[in-house]
């Protein structure tokens, strides 16, 4: 990038995105050097002022746009200067477009075409024609009427003067459509004052759409959610779906615009020329960009949507120190269960049939208890699918036999399948058919998700909406960030993590990942952090990146088991001598006013003296108060249960304990101990009016809500969180 582009990219970012010119053009430098976003939003502070992961991310995309705008602003000037129309008027007016669709706009009239009405005119040799109607005489001697008739060749299809003047019209159309400021206004206009339209044109056997069959918005208001959802109804061919907009309101902008002479004789032809432009050219063209636009802008609310729930699913509390026993339900062919220890190994699986056909409820009980007893399981994790409803409450039943102190909870087992049936899933439980390989699954991503989920693909994991209509590689490049950020700010067991968890840290690719574990367990445990360096594909610079995000508990470097950077372990050891501490209380993990005697020595000075800068310093005190912290601890622990409560038991005013399994556009949908989750519209989330959902409750929060009403034939749940009046 030159020095001259660079400016301008970094001038546009600063403005964007509210941050300084300095911050823009360090994180940008950085990112060019190829250091990834988490690596600098955490070891980088003192460079970029601070800039968190998020800011970074948006400033990664944006710059990756302004570029490609950039690039394509160069492009067409090449493509126009080698026909050799390129003038400084065009020149200027590509510099100063701030859209890929302003520069296509500017573009459209050199693009080469393929044959159109008025490139077979210009065959025909009517642009004189054309252009002696554009001049817009007061009077024609002859008449373009007589003048057309000197156009008829019959060789080249023109068999009258009526002829003639049609072709010379279709020119002057194409010349009104491709003219940039025209199509600038009239996407304007139709963006202000347009409607999306929708129809019913086909089967609704549900009635999924039945809200859209006559309906009509604003384009300008229309939410997220509506457009992705009128876009998947005409896909299925359930919808007619059109942009309208009042075409005398265009028409008269356009003929204020192109036309002239309202008197002269030529009227009639320019006039019908910019009416079959608009009709026939332009209309269809910006009715496609602006759907296209609300589109895309459905698409980033939606994604961000997705990320903000997958980001709040993934950084849920883990539940450490627990047995649990993974339930995955079925019908005909049976429920797999499999025990993990509290580590997550696999210590026993069975197969148990107390559903129909079979209903095997004896025998079922039994193994259930004995599984329970034999390894002193403390929560059942049942999956929340087929047959989950008949499951959760054979289980509330044996538990209530058994009278032991394990509860149950629901576990969402969305993506558990595509895990259990992926090659990563064979190759960890080579001997387990797919349902008990689920089971096994269900119970880890209860004891720790992050480290269970990073094994799916996150579009599987079910915590967006609309995911299948939008853009699979931005939807793919979004919800990949946010797992990073999760498992970097989590950080990771370098000698038990899997090849999945380690892909995602700063700097290890999947190769790099996969070396990782084939070393160790080749070698055995990695004795320290720099040993990492002897794996192949993992050099200096993947090193630099990933050190700080990999924890070694046994390392004899008690720094190893702390997010401090290895380039920050002389500060960090100068820091212990300069406040009286040895490595013994890092180990110890008793730090007894740490931050108070650096607030007391003045953070600033402290800075100074051990040759660090703040960010850094403050860092690593952080780490030193907490060692081997997991910053998921302090979130609420799943809500585990005892008893079953049924759709049927639910009655209005009850109040209830729930989890938020889903947040949407128009809601919140909480797991109340029911098979069906219930829905708190979001006019009911809050006594207070609520912009979006997500102001007030996030995927995992445990809330206090009220049943609102009951539709036990439609299986429906509405709750709500405002305060009793």
């Amino acid at each position: 990038m030159t020095n001259g582009e660079n400016m301008d990219i970094i001038k546009k970012l600063s403005e964007e995105l509210n941050v300084k010119l300095t911050q823009v053009e360090a994180a940008v430098k950085l990112l060019d050097d190829g250091n990834t976003v988490p690596f600098i939003a955490r070891y980088r502070k003192e460079v970029t002022g601070g800039l968190d992961d998020e800011c970074l991310r948006n400033l990664t995309e944006r710059l990756g746009y302004l570029r490609s705008l950039e690039a394509r602003k160069e492009e067409v000037k090449g493509l126009i200067d080698a026909q050799e129309k390129l003038t400084p008027e065009l020149i200027d007016a590509i510099d100063a477009a701030s859209t890929l669709t302003e520069v296509d706009d500017i573009y459209r009239p050199y693009r080469p075409k393929r044959k159109t009405r008025a490139s077979v005119a210009k065959e025909r040799g009517l642009e004189p024609l054309a252009e002696l109607i554009k001049e817009e005489r007061d009077e024609y001697s002859p008449s373009l009427e007589e003048e057309a008739e000197k156009y008829i060749d019959e060789e080249k299809g023109v068999t009258s003067a009526a002829d003639a003047l049609a072709g010379a019209c279709d020119i002057i159309a194409e010349e009104v459509s491709d003219n940039a400021e025209y199509r600038r206004e009239i996407r304007a206009l139709t963006t202000e004052f347009g409607k999306i339209s929708s129809r019913k044109a086909g089967d609704d056997e549900h009635g999924v759409y039945e809200q859209y069959y006559e309906y009509d918005e604003a384009v300008k208001t229309i939410p997220a959610h509506r457009v992705l959802a009128i876009n998947r109804a005409e896909k299925e061919e359930v919808l007619k779906v059109a942009v309208t907009v009042p075409s005398d309101l265009i028409l008269n902008w356009l003929f204020s615009a192109h036309i002239k002479n309202y008197k002269s004789p030529a009227f009639k032809y320019n006039s019908r020329a910019v009416c079959d432009s608009y009709e026939r050219l332009i209309a269809p063209s910006i009715e496609r960009e602006v759907r296209n636009d609300l589109f895309d802008v459905a698409s980033e609310s939606a994604i961000k949507l997705f990320s903000d729930n997958l980001k709040h699913l993934l950084m849920a509390a883990p539940l450490k120190g627990k047995t649990v026993m993974g339930y995955d339900p079925g019908y005909r062919t049976g429920c797999k269960l499999a025990v993990v220890d509290k580590t997550g190994a696999v210590i026993d699986t069975a197969v148990i049939y107390p559903t129909k056909p079979h209903e095997r409820i004896a025998e079922s009980k039994r193994i259930v208890k004995g599984l329970i007893t034999k390894y002193g399981v403390d929560v059942v994790a049942i999956g929340n699918g087929t047959a989950s409803g008949e499951s959760e409450m054979f289980i509330a039943d044996t538990l209530s036999e058994l009278k032991c102190g394990t509860k149950y909870i629901i576990v969402s087992e969305a993506g558990a399948s595509v895990y259990s049936a992926s090659k990563q899933g064979a190759e960890e439980f080579p001997d387990f058919d797919v349902t008990q390989r689920s089971a096994v699954s269900i119970a880890r991503r209860l004891q720790d998700p992050l480290a269970e989920l990073v094994k799916i693909d996150p579009k599987s994991i079910g915590v967006g909406q609309y995911q299948h209509d939008m853009k699979e590689a931005r939807l793919d490049e979004a919800l990949t960030g946010v797992v990073e950020d999760c498992v970097n700010s989590v950080g990771v067991d370098l000698n038990t993590a899997s090849y999945s968890l380690l892909s995602y840290i700063s700097g290890i690719n999947l190769t790099g990942a996969k070396n990782i574990v084939k070393y160790r367990d080749e070698n055995g445990e990695f004795a320290k952090r720099s040993d990492v360096l002897k794996v192949p594909r993992i050099g200096a610079k993947a090193y630099e990146q990933c050190a700080g995000f990999l924890r070694v508990p046994g390392s004899a470097e008690v720094f190893d088991n702390t997010g401090v950077h290895p380039e920050s372990y002389d500060v960090a050891r100068a820091l212990l001598g300069r406040l009286g501490y040895t490595a013994g209380d890092v180990k110890a993990g008793s730090f007894p006013g740490i931050g108070a005697k650096v607030r007391a020595a003045g953070v600033s000075a402290l800075a100074a003296e051990l040759g660090c800068g703040e960010p850094t310093l403050e860092d690593i005190v952080k780490e030193l108060e907490k060692p081997g912290r997991d910053v998921r601890d302090s979130l609420p622990m799943p809500v585990l249960r005892e008893r079953v409560l049924d759709i049927a038991d639910l009655k209005e005013g009850m109040k209830l304990t729930g989890t938020v399994r889903n947040v949407i556009d128009f809601g919140a949908f909480v797991d109340i101990g029911v098979h069906q989750d219930g829905l708190v519209h979001i006019s009911e989330l809050s006594d207070k009016f609520v912009k979006h959902p997500s102001e007030v409750v996030s995927v995992g929060d445990v809330v206090s809500v009220r049943v609102k009403s009951v539709d036990l034939k439609k299986k429906r749940i509405a709750l709500t969180m405002k305060s009793e009046h």
